[in-house]
């Protein structure tokens, strides 16, 4: 049975006082983002007109991200080259507030780096720069060392394994050794066909394919999978194994139990990419935060169902979470998204050739001229991105006695809003630097303001944007309201004195 938001959220709840020590592969993904418009005359072959770049953790780094985007305290340990991949993944790390003193930069070997080329919403092409040696001795002892000294201090450890080396045969016999000493769940993403080096592990989460190769044979109906899963616990001393089954949502087999199978739960499938990151570390997450097992498959599930509806790799947010599991005003709530949210939507709709429209505002007290240029600014592209200033800003634009409204509540207004496709929240006292992050292909403002006065003109139509002046609906305006309100109650609180001091003169 689905569970209850009321189940979901003590464990998203619990997320910030938990500390989780992440292993393994560290990737740096790189996607270039482009249109396709013709084919080469030099071969046959697309040409991608380039139109922006984006760099995100991937591997083991996807894994920490996706947990330290609902508030956990993650450590991370791994290795990169001494080059500027490595050095951008230590970067991104930091960023997210990630503590990676664990990661080992290794001069001998390059950072796994892999760089997608994305078109109208698909790949065109994928180069990866890698080995797949295990890391030197001396590395790998500088790594056991440093686990060592960490692991005491932390709830549970993931290792997500991707055949890079970075999780030596001696590395995970000293993690698995340690975790079981301590007490402490390990879980493992596993690759390969040879399941023995995970031996002492509480629980894997391979996908099909990888489970298939494990057990030596086609996993194809539910009973297949529980036998292998069941195999693979027994072989190894598992409590549990997690499958991840794509487009057919995933299995949980435990010590002795039927199977328990989750029908996927993603509504469109854009990009499996760090699908299974993600499934690892909310399953993780829920398993270090004392849920039960098919609880905890369940978080991972929709996890999982919900980054496969992103382009790339992706992490998943709290507010996401709640939303997929029916909490009131969950449409409104996903639609609220933060600022790399919000550059990967706008990079996904190029990719797929819509028209980006962004606008901007402070949308205290909604009134009926901010929805109808709302309305017109949806009207004039494909999707509509509104950029809000948070509580401190519109204190800093209005004065002290504005907001009337919190920034949560005016967000989730305006996400209720048919037209809004998106909300994303910024502090600044001007939307310039998010314009210039999102780029869109029409900037909209009310026509009180001249084209030479709209903040992010010169950013637009720099690169070929559009700036729109909406006309206003006249007599409509936050302030004019306030101005009503307060005349109408005074006014009110004068005639009800008047009332009341003649009742007391008759009596």
């Amino acid at each position: 049975m689905k569970p209850l938001v009321a189940e979901i959220e003590p464990i998203l709840d619990r997320a910030g006082e938990l500390k989780i020590l992440v292993l393994g592969d560290l990737i740096l993904d790189e996607y270039l983002w482009g249109r396709v418009e013709r084919i080469s005359p030099e071969a046959p072959v697309q040409v991608v007109e380039w139109q922006s770049s984006e760099w995100v953790l991937g591997g083991a780094a996807n894994v920490a991200a996706n947990l330290a985007a609902v508030g956990v305290h993650v450590i991370v340990g791994g290795i990169v080259g001494s080059d500027p991949p490595g050095e951008q993944i230590l970067k991104l790390l930091e960023g997210r507030g990630i503590q990676h003193e664990g990661v080992v930069e290794d001069p001998q070997r390059p950072t796994t780096h892999k760089v997608r080329v994305i078109a109208h919403s698909q790949q065109v092409v994928r180069i990866d720069r890698e080995v797949h040696r295990d890391i030197s001795g001396e590395v790998e002892q500088e790594l056991i060392d440093w686990i060592g000294d960490i692991l005491p201090g932390v709830h549970g450890v993931i290792c997500s394994d991707y055949m890079k080396g970075a999780l030596s045969p001696s590395v995970l016999a000293f993690v698995a050794g340690q975790a079981r000493t301590m007490g402490k769940w390990l879980l493992v993403d596993p690759k390969g066909k040879d399941y023995g080096r995970y031996r002492g592990a509480h629980v894997l989460t391979p996908n099909l394919k990888e489970a298939e190769l494990a057990c030596g044979r086609p996993l194809q109906s539910e009973r297949e999978i529980e036998e292998g899963g069941q195999s693979l616990i027994d072989t190894l001393g598992l409590e549990a194994v997690l499958i991840t089954r794509g487009r057919d949502g995933l299995s949980l087999c435990t010590r002795g139990l039927e199977g328990y199978h989750l029908p996927a739960a993603a509504r469109e499938v854009y990009d499996v990419t760090g699908a299974g990151d993600t499934a690892i570390s909310f399953f993780a997450l829920a398993l270090f935060a004392g849920a039960d097992l098919k609880t905890a498959a369940h978080l991972a599930n929709g996890a999982a169902g919900i980054v496969v509806g992103k382009v790339g790799t992706a992490t998943v947010g709290r507010e996401e979470l709640l939303a997929h599991w029916g909490e009131e005003g969950a449409t409104s709530r996903s639609k609220v998204v933060s600022r790399p949210e919000a550059v990967r939507v706008r990079n996904a709709a190029l990719s797929r050739g819509q028209k980006l429209v962004f606008t901007n505002g402070c949308f205290d007290l909604l009134h009926a001229g901010h929805i109808k240029f709302l309305e017109q600014a949806r009207s004039l592209g494909d999707l509509l991105i509104v950029g809000l200033n948070d509580d401190a800003s519109v204190r800093a634009l209005k004065g002290p006695e504005r907001p009337l409204i919190g920034q949560e509540e005016r967000a989730r207004i305006l996400a209720a809003l048919n037209c809004v496709d998106y909300v994303t929240l910024f502090s600044e006292l001007t939307p310039e630097q998010l314009i210039a992050e999102l780029k869109p292909d029409v900037l909209a403002k009310g026509a009180d303001y001249t084209r030479e006065q709209v903040v992010g003109r010169n950013i637009v139509e720099s690169y070929g944007g559009l700036v729109e002046l909406i006309p206003l609906v006249e007599g409509r305006s936050t302030s004019g309201l306030v101005q009503a309100i307060v005349e109408k109650y005074n006014s009110s609180g004068k005639n009800r004195k008047r009332r009341i001091s003649s009742g007391k003169r008759e009596r």
